[in-house]
């Protein structure tokens, strides 16, 4: 059965409040086809994420609504593994406190921050370095990578060949985390790999219907502007680590203010929105985000050092990849799924980003 994990934003909650709550869900989700395996509350932020199994968000819905009319803001489905990657459990804290009546009182937070790497696609150096070359390089990689993670309290949520997403509780040892990295990656030969790292700071569940989608892509967005071996600082872990621990290293982070952070967001999410779509031009780009050719010419330039012709067209290859990776499409169709109108202008285009062409890029795949 399903399990989906819903958010509540319910101004001036309290923790014996979401307790009794959530003993009211226990008492109905029988009714609905339901178990409430746990939940986190934060009562700072004044938001409550239940996780549940369930047959559909419906039956989701329903219950909440039957119990205490607590209704969710939102509801996605998730795959309890990651919960406790990024998390730490799926069911209740074991040290939660028992009230005289019954009643179990916890109050945790889900709020996490994220550390993303990000190194070159491994096929590409394959291609480059040979099979044995760089196998060698992403071993030592991920032994540091590992290293660091166990002796600053992180979590290895996810790990492909070119990056790893790292979950925290504490901002403070996500970014000693990055340095210790950052520090352990100056070996030689180690600039083959193009290492990044971008942190970024959020909850499960909120635009995104992927779990901490939002916060994964922005910290995704940042490597892709981030020098090699530069810490890409989000707004929100800026925040919550003292001033001083910046000062003291201002060389080894890329931090934008707080507009620039935004406007790269909308850059990007117009990208991810449109990207499939031919018709999808600088024209409609500007358009998507109420800027003149000039002023989006200067901001992209200014933010990512790429015109919009090429960050669109970047964009796209990236996705091409992502689509190869997936089956072995014929080029036609990845040229038509990417948004390129044209074959041998997507092959001309792949070969001068990336040294080969897409038939010997998917040969080395699969």
């Amino acid at each position: 059965m399903p399990i989906y994990m819903d958010v509540h934003i319910v101004p001036g909650l309290k923790a014996k409040d979401v307790a009794e709550a959530h003993r009211k869900d226990l008492l109905h989700q029988d009714e609905h086809g339901c178990k409430c395996m746990t939940y986190w509350i934060d009562e700072q932020r004044e938001n409550i994420f239940c996780l549940i199994e369930a047959p559909e968000k419906e039956a989701v819905e329903e219950m909440h609504r039957r119990a205490h009319g607590l209704i969710p803001n939102k509801i996605i489905e998730v795959n309890n593994t990651l919960v406790e990657s990024f998390l730490g459990r799926i069911y209740d804290p074991a040290n939660a406190e028992i009230t005289n009546d019954g009643l179990k009182v916890f109050t945790e937070t889900s709020f996490r921050v994220l550390l993303i790497t990000k190194t070159i696609d491994p096929i590409l150096l394959q291609y480059k370095l040979g099979i044995e070359k760089t196998n060698e390089l992403l071993h030592h990689h991920n032994n540091i990578i590992r290293k660091n993670l166990s002796l600053y309290g992180g979590r290895e949520v996810e790990h492909e060949r070119s990056g790893f997403i790292i979950s925290f509780t504490s901002a403070a040892k996500a970014v000693s985390c990055a340095l210790a990295i950052q520090k352990d990656m100056q070996y030689p030969g180690a600039n083959a790999l193009g290492f990044k790292i971008g942190i970024n700071a959020g909850e499960p569940v909120e635009k995104s219907n992927k779990m901490f989608g939002d916060t994964i892509q922005f910290a995704t967005n940042l490597c892709m502007i981030a020098d090699d071996c530069k810490i890409a600082i989000a707004s929100p872990v800026k925040e919550l680590v003292s001033k001083d621990f910046f000062q003291n290293d201002k060389t080894n982070f890329l931090i934008l203010a707080p507009n620039d952070e935004s406007l790269l967001e909308l850059l990007f999410n117009k990208l991810e929105e449109n990207w499939r779509n031919p018709d999808f031009d600088i024209t409609e780009y500007c358009h998507a985000v109420a800027m003149s050719n000039s002023q989006l010419y200067r901001k992209t330039i200014s933010l990512t050092g790429l015109s919009p012709n090429i960050l669109l067209k970047d964009f796209r290859l990236e996705k091409a990849k992502e689509l190869m990776k997936k089956q072995r499409y014929s080029i036609a169709q990845i040229t038509y799924d990417a948004g390129f109108t044209s074959a041998s202008y997507f092959t001309k285009c792949f070969k001068k980003k990336y040294g080969l062409l897409p038939m010997a890029y998917l040969d080395l795949l699969h």
